[in-house]
């Protein structure tokens, strides 16, 4: 997945000065070309050897004085600063099992943001056709690594394992309806700026992905 690092990077840019905050920091795909472009950067993962891999990369890339990696959840992350853009890429918030839980995180995050601060994150729906093609079904992603999905339909969870060489590891998504997103960021205080159906900024008309920019209510 290299499509949304260059809308992340830009999104980055246009929040100015202070550092961006990104929820679900992983191993730094997204991070470290944003920092690489000039911004400071809070990283948050629930991912202890994540968060190494992260910084390890951030080194060898020369901005690890950019990154201020930390370890916290996405509901409650160890983030005291106020800053002007907060960011959740690559689907994070799909981790979260019920509307509790969602509405808690989103709220979370509005509560870092400045004044005319800005949520940006990116989710996704399945389409009949993508649950008809790969559910049950081993398939090889990249060279040696196979990734297979087990849909539930009446629960909206994905249950994602993929292995390799190195092993086998198995994740569980809750997926929502875009209508259900701009209810949940409603209700925890924000006002829709733009949703995008892909990260060319194209508008939303229906299919799998969608990308919200969002802004605090006052």
């Amino acid at each position: 997945m290299i499509e949304d690092i260059s809308f992340y990077v830009e999104e980055a840019l246009a929040a100015g000065v202070g550092p961006v905050v990104e929820l679900g920091v992983g191993t730094g795909r997204i991070a470290i070309p944003t920092a690489i472009a000039g911004v400071q950067l809070i990283g948050v993962d629930s991912s202890p050897e994540m968060l190494a891999v992260c910084a390890e990369r951030a080194r060898e890339a020369g901005i690890a004085d950019r990154l201020d990696l930390r370890l916290g959840d996405l509901r409650r992350p160890p983030v005291d600063e106020r800053v002007g853009l907060v960011t959740c890429p690559f689907r994070a918030y799909l981790h979260l099992a019920n509307d509790e839980e969602r509405v808690e995180a989103l709220r979370a995050a509005r509560g870092l943001l400045r004044r005319e601060g800005r949520l940006v994150f990116d989710v996704f729906a399945p389409s009949r056709e993508d649950i008809e093609e790969t559910h049950g079904r081993w398939i090889e992603r990249e060279p040696g690594i196979d990734e297979r999905a087990d849909w539930d339909l009446a629960a909206q969870t994905l249950t994602l394992s993929v292995r390799g060489a190195s092993g086998e590891s198995t994740m569980m998504l809750w997926w929502l309806e875009p209508e259900r997103w701009h209810s949940l960021l409603a209700e925890a205080g924000f006002a829709v700026d733009g949703c995008y159906g892909w990260f060319d900024r194209r508008p939303y008309a229906g299919g799998e992905d969608s990308v919200w920019i969002a802004h605090a209510r006052k």
